[in-house]
């Protein structure tokens, strides 16, 4: 894993200032601790941070072709690479190095832009082509590897691996995005389609981006999308067998590698079947490392000791207190833009913690998002097939005025918490998901703003873009609609982010064998039945797993990482809760209600209302503007 950063003049080749680009390549030193390297011509400059992995004395970057025609800058790792390889040998083009870099040059040289559809893996890269004065900007299908980009006052690109690398630039504006504001606030993280940075764009997955000198800036390039028009024909039985395959398929390559190599255990159903699929793969014991918690409802360390012995892992596990809030600098000094899912804080633990013995570790990331393994998929499948047996007409004023009187129960169990339920099905199926996936509702924010934020919003509302995801999908029905947008927005945006930028802060290359784009097509084409069934989704997956995992292990009750931030506000960061009104970075913005925050903090702290999830994205966002905007 690594760090890349550049610079390429679009209008005129003028020369690129080593110092600037040596800068933006030094603010990614945590991506790539193991080497450094910088290539200049005319108009373009290439900048690489290294992490070894594969050919550790070869693999040097930037790399040239032979002739040197072609540079490359790359993040992540092919893991077909060796494949592609010898399909471009018997083309005739032949290899100087064992590195999995090198044969993406080629690649290039010989399929160009179509290169991108023979190579599996997680990857983001900047290879430049001097013959044609291009400069080839990609992204992985599933968008595990990020990439800023953004159009600076002398004409040229900047692009980078994190945001902090375009920040090293001086001439980068920085000027805040409110509608950026506006989706963090709703979805607890800045999407990929949003930079907090007005100006500065983030490559979508599946897309690349082919500059050339002369020429205006084009829009990127969709070369892949997930499909969930088309369905299985096969039995149970024997896509049963075939995920079976493609799961072996998928951690055995991802299990290349020069350096140690391990597994993230949580004990839950994917990590699980990702160490299980290991020990069968190796011929050594997997290592294996997990986080737990000092408090025992948070707990999940004996299910992974299980797991553990089970397949006889050398297994660390550390435990971490629940008020482990120390991190918070750290985070946002990773993260750059505002990130409010606060499982990074264990995340960022159980990598420190793997780091210690490995270099790789893999990570059972992706199924949920493929197999409908999140209970808000479940919840949404329900609603729809009530919403399939009663006309909008109906459900909109019946549902709308039931949710309006219903009374709000966040305290209750849950089958008693029926208000955002019959709110939801008062609405379409877009627009219940969008708000239920949402953190803070569109009138929870028109509560907190102030009236000049408001108007220069303009009506906006970031639930807008979950909608014309889902109503734009290659789908179905309603779930193939959710789990589609999932992958668009919460997949790249929360997840995914999390896991690059807490692994890359301690060195570590976090592999994700579940987000096999091979795998992700497969479980799109699965039938609604064998991904929902009897209340619990994931549900093939699970089937499949019982050959290798006990039932307790398979069929508990979902977790997670879970952080325990509403007694932080009402313990040691109360006083944190009541800066944010007062005198933190927010209150000089002009972008909220001082008096509508202050009620926020001080209804939570004094017990009246949950309102932690929004003072964390407060906390968060009022971390970032200072290290963004010097506020």
């Amino acid at each position: 894993m690594c760090g890349i950063a550049g610079i390429f003049h679009l209008e005129t080749a003028k020369p690129v200032d080593p110092d600037r680009l040596r800068k933006m390549t030094d603010s990614l030193s945590h991506r790539g601790p193991d080497g450094s390297g910088l290539w200049t011509a005319a108009g373009v400059g290439l900048g690489h941070r290294r992490l070894s992995i594969i050919d550790l004395e070869g693999g040097a970057q930037p790399m040239l072709t032979a002739d040197k025609a072609q540079v490359l800058s790359f993040n992540g790792e092919i893991y077909n690479f060796l494949e592609v390889r010898a399909e471009l040998e018997r083309l005739g083009h032949q290899f100087q190095t064992d590195s999995d870099s090198e044969v993406i040059l080629y690649a290039w040289r010989q399929w160009g832009v179509d290169c991108l559809e023979r190579l599996n893996g997680m990857f983001a890269f900047a290879l430049y082509d001097q013959r044609s004065r291009q400069l080839f900007l990609a992204r992985d299908r599933l968008g595990v590897k990020p990439l800023f980009y953004a159009p600076v006052s002398d004409g040229s690109i900047l692009f980078a691996s994190e945001l902090k690398g375009l920040l090293a630039n001086p001439l980068l504006r920085r000027e805040p995005s409110l509608r950026a504001v506006d989706d963090y606030l709703a979805f607890g993280y800045v999407p990929d389609h949003r930079s907090l940075l007005k100006g500065v764009k983030k490559l979508a997955a599946g897309h690349y981006l082919l500059l050339e000198q002369g020429k205006p800036e084009p829009d990127p390039v969709q070369y892949w999308d997930m499909d969930f028009s088309q369905r299985h024909r096969a039995s149970a039985g024997a896509l049963e067998e075939e995920l079976v395959e493609l799961l072996k398929q998928a951690v055995g390559s991802r299990m290349i590698a020069d350096v140690p190599l391990g597994a993230f255990l949580s004990g839950g159903v994917d990590s699980s079947a990702v160490v299980a699929l290991m020990a069968e793969n190796s011929r050594r014991p997997v290592k294996t490392c997990s986080i737990g918690f000092d408090q025992q409802s948070l707990d999940e360390t004996g299910y992974a000791r299980q797991v553990a012995e089970r397949f006889r892992t050398e297994h660390s596990q550390r435990t971490v207190a629940a008020d482990d809030f120390g991190l918070i600098d750290t985070l946002a000094d990773h993260f750059d833009e505002p990130f409010a899912d606060a499982s990074a804080l264990p995340t960022f633990r159980v990598c420190e913690l793997a780091r210690e013995t490995v270099t790789v570790a893999l990570s059972g990331d992706g199924a949920d998002e493929a197999m409908a393994g999140y209970r808000r998929h479940v919840f949404h499948h329900a609603e729809e097939r009530v919403r399939g047996l009663l006309p909008q007409s109906f459900r909109g004023p019946a549902f709308g005025w039931l949710g309006s009187v219903y009374p709000k129960a966040d305290w209750a169990p849950r089958p008693f918490r029926a208000k955002s339920t019959l709110l939801s099905l008062a609405r379409t199926g877009a627009e219940g998901y969008a708000e239920a996936v949402g953190v803070t509702t569109p009138a929870g924010r028109d509560r907190i703003y102030s009236d000049a934020m408001q108007r220069d919003l303009g009506g906006y509302r970031a639930e807008q873009r979950i909608i014309d995801l889902m109503e734009k999908a290659p789908a179905r029905n309603g779930l193939d609609q959710a789990q589609y947008a999932d992958m668009k927005m919460w997949l790249p945006g929360d997840i995914l982010t999390k896991v690059d930028r807490t692994s890359m802060a301690v060195g570590l290359e976090a592999r994700e064998p579940l987000l096999d784009y091979r795998l992700m097509e497969f479980a799109a084409k699965l039938p609604t039945s064998l991904r929902v069934r009897r209340g619990q989704g994931k549900y093939l997956l699970k089937k499949s797993m019982e050959q290798y995992l006990p039932d307790d292990i398979l069929y508990r009750p979902k977790m997670g990482f879970v952080t325990p931030i509403a007694q932080w506000f009402r313990g040691p960061l109360a006083d944190s809760a009541r800066d944010i009104a007062s005198g933190g970075n927010l209150a000089r913005t002009g972008w909220f209600d001082s008096k509508a925050l202050r009620k926020v903090a001080e209804d939570h702290i004094a017990g009246r209302s949950d309102n932690s999830r929004l003072l964390w994205q407060l906390l968060m966002l009022d971390k970032s503007l200072s290290r963004l905007f010097g506020l």
